[in-house]
Parts: structure tokens; sequence; C-alpha cells
């Protein structure tokens, strides 16, 4: 043990020599070797591959890059940033930028902070690596406590250690707690000389604002979809990989105008459409119908023939598109909302005309757009916009989806042919019954047809609660409609067209309806029976007869009598029960009245005509504004008291004095 210990010791160098192979072993040859495995380089997606390392690698933000170039070419660099989008524009890219240009020395090591950093100085090389000591980033999404942004701040007391500037770039800076936003403001506003802070968010608005006035904020703006589509075209070029400008057009759309979104659906679509030898330089590039299997999307022409068939009112075929297309494995929403989108640009080429001679469009998209623009017109767009909307909300909380998805096309075809509503009730009233007569004159109300309850559609409509006070006579003063709503009367002071309250020493009830309304605001209850379930048999106050229905509160006879007696203070009155059939209850009676507004209503002629052209339609609730809340007619107002005298002045006549009136005769 010892002397091998000491040969172990002494080296390398007075080990034996290995015996020279001679031949095969008792256990036959010796395995050879492994060859050395060959290093292989880890792929890096397209995303990470291609990410913009200076001012001029930004797509789409001209505005910023502008600003910041200006800013360090004038040497007035901002210690505090806050740059803010949609995921996917380059925040994070912009930061890292900026921490170089502040850091970078030049390839001679003397430079200073430029907008166009070398890329070859060893900061440059080290914050191209995310290795750089004094450029710190900091995810806010998982690191939302103060104690987090109180180690920010004590690094803030130190000097760099390689570089020039301290940066420390915060992503998704709004996931902050508030009081670790608290704890950083006094830092953020006076900063050492050598700290510079880069903030990227995705939500502006849940900065406080006391953290917004201390920084310069970039607002990084969506990209253009041509542009994506070309910096794609770059892309795949630089990797040996063709795409049709369709499936490039694809692609750009889908992203969003979010360049990471759409590098990543590219780098997918390159791993589908070269499996099959698809992509390569000696095959045909990758199309669009690929494309839009991967992304899940019908065909886009196949969305064309759909709206096509939706705007022509052929069910049949818009049905077999959408069996085709779930036969691909697309979802139905999906495709409902391409439709959307698609009427949406139709609509924007239809209402902007100068976007027809566009290139944000493909050429065949932007054909058969402005075919569908020039066939269809704007309520048609509008109403199938509308549909659509409905119909994608239906879709996302119906069981199946598919089901959904038909039934919504369906409904938009059968409405195809349909006119809009507006031009329906245009054409009906130039030529319906309310046409102005012939002399020129408005109809009076009382040679008008016993229509309550509809209303009117031709004119500018006025309408009017008046109101005489009892005892009027038939003969009596003529009422008039003014422009702001109000009445007069020819010969009363207007103070006395509106009923004023008269003031009673106690209540003075006079029918079976006031009654019953007099208890409505003192036991509701009480007030609900009598309404419902009671039929009046004779009145003669302060003695009432009344039946009961079975189902009606017990006692509710001696009920009514002590609340009259106490509330109006005359112990004279008696509610007595019988057995006799009497009136129908006040409930029973304004349903009838209901039922005859309804029958009116529908017997009108511009409601015939419009239903004649909907012949699925239906007549809704008939509201007449003259009722009271039981459904029924005034009883102090009856039509042979106001329909001989009523007339409506014009809707531009003025209110007069009473002194102006002409005298009665």
């Amino acid at each position: 043990m010892n002397a091998s210990s000491d040969q172990d010791r002494s080296g390398e160098e007075d080990l034996p020599s290995p015996p020279v192979d001679d031949g095969p072993g008792l256990f036959g040859d010796a395995p050879a070797p492994p060859a050395p495995a060959a290093t292989a380089t880890p792929y890096r997606v397209l995303a990470r591959k291609y990410r913009p390392t200076t001012f001029d690698d930004l797509i789409g933000q001209d505005t910023t890059v502008r600003i910041l170039r200006n800013a360090f070419a004038l040497g007035r660099v901002a210690h505090a940033f806050m740059l803010t989008g949609v995921r996917g524009v380059g925040k994070t890219t912009t930061a890292r930028i900026i921490a170089r240009a502040l850091n970078c020395t030049g390839p001679d090591g003397k430079g200073g902070p430029t907008a166009d950093p070398c890329g070859v100085c060893p900061n440059c090389v080290a914050i191209l690596a995310d290795r750089h000591p004094d450029v710190m980033e900091m995810d806010a999404a998982s690191r939302t406590g103060v104690d987090d942004v109180r180690e920010i701040i004590e690094s803030t007391r130190f000097r760099p250690i390689q570089g020039r500037m301290k940066v420390f770039i915060i992503d998704e800076v709004h996931m902050l707690s508030r009081n670790a936003f608290n704890a950083l403001l006094k830092t953020l506003e006076e900063p050492p000389s050598q700290v510079t802070f880069i903030f990227a968010t995705t939500e502006l608005r849940k900065v406080p604002v006391t953290v917004l006035s201390r920084c310069q904020t970039f607002d990084l703006r969506r990209v253009p979809q041509d542009m994506l589509a070309a910096h794609f075209g770059r892309v795949a070029a630089a990797e040996n990989v063709s795409f049709t400008p369709d499936a490039l057009a694809l692609i750009a759309r889908a992203a969003d105008g979010s360049v990471r979104d759409g590098l990543s659906l590219l780098d997918q679509a390159i791993a589908q459409g070269t499996l099959d030898g698809e992509g390569q330089a000696d095959a045909q590039p990758i199309d669009a119908t690929l494309v839009s299997g991967m992304l899940g999307q019908a065909d886009r022409g196949m969305v064309f023939d759909l709206l096509d068939a939706v705007l022509a009112g052929r069910p049949g075929q818009a049905l077999t598109i959408t069996d085709e297309v779930f036969a691909r494995g697309a979802d139905l929403g999906v495709m409902l909302a391409d439709v959307l989108e698609l009427i949406h640009t139709v609509s924007r080429l239809k209402a902007v005309p100068a976007l027809r001679e566009g290139s944000d469009l493909p050429e065949m998209e932007r054909e058969r757009c402005l075919a569908i623009a020039d066939r269809v017109s704007v309520p048609v767009l509008g109403r199938t916009w509308q549909m659509l909307l409905k119909g994608q909300a239906e879709v996302e909380h119906a069981p199946d989806r598919r089901q959904a998805a038909e039934m919504v096309l369906i409904r938009m075809c059968y409405v195809a042919d349909l006119p809009p509503p507006g031009d329906l009730v245009r054409r009906m009233t130039e030529r319906g019954p309310d046409a102005p007569a012939p002399d020129g004159r408005e109809q009076p109300a009382s040679d008008a047809p016993s229509q309550a309850g509809v209303p009117q559609a031709v004119g500018p409509q006025v309408t009017a609660a008046a109101r005489v006070a009892p005892g009027a006579p038939s003969g009596g003063p003529a009422l008039r409609m003014v422009a702001n709503g109000g009445v007069r009367v020819d010969g009363v002071a207007e103070s006395e067209v509106i009923a004023r309250p008269v003031p009673e020493t106690r209540p003075h009830l006079r029918t079976w309806r006031e009654v019953v309304a007099f208890v409505s605001g003192r036991d509701a209850m009480l007030h609900g029976h009598l309404r419902h379930s009671t039929h009046l048999v004779s009145f003669a106050a302060p003695e009432i007869r009344i039946r009961v229905e079975t189902g009606a509160i017990a006692g509710l006879a001696r009920r009514l009598e002590n609340l009259l007696r106490k509330e109006t203070g005359d112990p004279a009155w008696k509610i007595r029960t019988c057995e006799e059939e009497g009136e129908p209850t006040l409930a029973e009676q304004g349903a009838e009245i209901i039922q005859i507004h309804r029958a009116d209503a529908a017997s009108h002629p511009l409601v015939q005509a419009i239903m004649s052209v909907f012949p699925t339609a239906r007549l809704g609730q008939v509201t007449d504004h003259a009722l009271d809340d039981y459904g029924l007619p005034p009883e102090d107002i009856t039509p042979a008291m106001l329909a001989p005298d009523l007339e409506f002045a014009p809707l531009d006549a003025e209110l007069v004095d009473e002194d102006d009136l002409p005298p009665e005769d």
C-alpha cells in the first residue's frame, strides 16, 4: 500500500506505459473507443436570433428612434425612461439598446455615449451576452415587494464596476406593489449621476402618476401589417426558406402588430413547411393554405366566399363552406371573427375612398373587398356587423360551437334580402295614411281614428298629458300643444290648465278607483288584494259593497273600513261583503283595455304594412300614456268632453299671455 501510494505521488512520468495490444484477448476484441461527440450548437428561436441590436434594426418605431438619437446627439439623455406598448413590439429590446448606447466605449476604448453602439467593445459584448455587471434586469411580475426595490436602491449607492453607467431595467413595472413604488420615488426623482432607470410595461394606466411624472414616456406602436410581412420575408430569406406573399400576410395579420408573436408563428410555419420538403430552395414556397391550417383559420378565399354567400342569402352554400372549414379542423368561432374583420375592412373602403389605392391589403383581398363594397350598402354592412357581434357571443356560450355558428349564418342569410328598417319606414310613410291633409294643415285629433296608444310615424312627435279641472263644460276652451311640450288653452290662463293641489281638510273619495288609489300609499298588501281580488258590487259613499275572492287576505273588509275611518277622519265608512257577481277587478279591467289597444294597434295601416314586409315580426307592448296606474282611462275626462275641441298648434307656436287672448263671446 505504501509503495503504491508513493508511486501515485511520484507523478505520471514514473508510470509504466500501457501494454501493447498484440492480439485478441480472452473474451474477444475490445470495443473501439467512441468517437468524440461533435459539439452541437443549441437552436435559437427566430425571435431571439433576429432580435434588434441597434436603433436601425427597430421596425415601426420611427418616432421613438428619432427622439432617442437626437437626445444622444445633444447630450440630453434622461435618467429614467418608461417604455410602453403591447407585447412583442420591442420594449425590452429598446431598453438593452439604450443600455449599450450609454456604456459603449467604441472599438478603441475611448468613445462616449452614442446612439450607434459599436458592438465590439467589452461593454457591448457583455450586454449582448446578458452578463454585464452594471446592467441589471428585474422582472417585476415575480419580484413585486418593497424589499426587492430596496436592493436596487442600495445598489445605486455604488459606482459602476465595469461600465460607464449603471442601468436598471425593470420589466412589467406595473406589477410592483404600492409600497414598492413609494420606496422608489425619491431615488427615481434624484438618482446618482451614474444611474439610469428603464421601465417597461404593457399596462401604463396601472403605473402611478407620481412615477410617470419622473420618467420620459415612449409609446411603442403596433407594427403595421405590411411592415411585418416585409420583415418576415427578410427573415425567411435569411433562413433559406421561401413563403408566398399571402402566407406572410396571414402571419402578419395573426401577429396583431407584435414582432415577437409573428416571428414565433414564422418559426412554427418553417418547421411545419420544411418537414416534407416544402419551403426549400428546390421546392415550392410555403403557401397560405399551410399557414391557415397551422393557425386554425379558414382559408382567406373561403372567408370571402362565405361572406358572399351570406350577403346573397344562400344558406346552402354557406353551410357547405362551414362543413369544409370544420373538416379542416378550423374553429368556426374564429371563422366568424374573420368574417367580422372582413366586414370592417369593406366598410372602411366604402367610407374612405382614398383607402382603395392603398397597399395595406394583398391584391386579391383588395379586389374582392372593393367588389363587395361596390355591391353592398352601408346599412346592410352595419346590420351584418351587429348580427355577427351578437352571434359571436352566442358561440362562446353555446354548448356546441358549430351549431351556434351555423345558426348565426342561417339567420344572416334569411335577412340578407330584407331592406334596412330605415328604408322600410321611409317607404311606408311616403304613401302611408298619416300624410298631411290636402289643405296643408295637420289632421285634428278629433278626426283621427281611435288608435289609442299607437305611435305615429310621420312628422315630429309631440306628446303631452293635459288635464282639465273637473266640471269643465263640454264646449269649453280648446287645448293647443306648444313647441316646448306644454299646453295652452284658449280663454284660460296657463296656470289653470295644469292641475294644482287643492288644499282639503279631509280627502273626498268619489269612486271605487279613488278608494283603491288612496289605500296604495298606506297599506301595500291591502292595495294589492283590492286591485286583484276584490269585485265592486255597489258604491254609495260612505257605504261600499264588495265581493272578495277566496284567495284574498282574511278580514279584508274590516281592514279597509278601519283604514278609511282613520285616514279620512269619517267614522261613517261601512264596508259590506256579499256574494253577488259585481264588476271585474281593476286588474281585469286594465288587461281588457290593453287587449283593445293591441287590437287597435294591429289594425293600424302602418303596422299592417310593416307586418306584410316582415311576416315573422311580432307586435310588442302597446303603451298609452293617457291611462292611469291601473291601465284605465281617467275618470274625470271623457272623450265627449275633449274630442270636439281638441286641436294641435304648429310646432313653432309660442306661448301668449292671458291678456293677448281674444275675448269670449
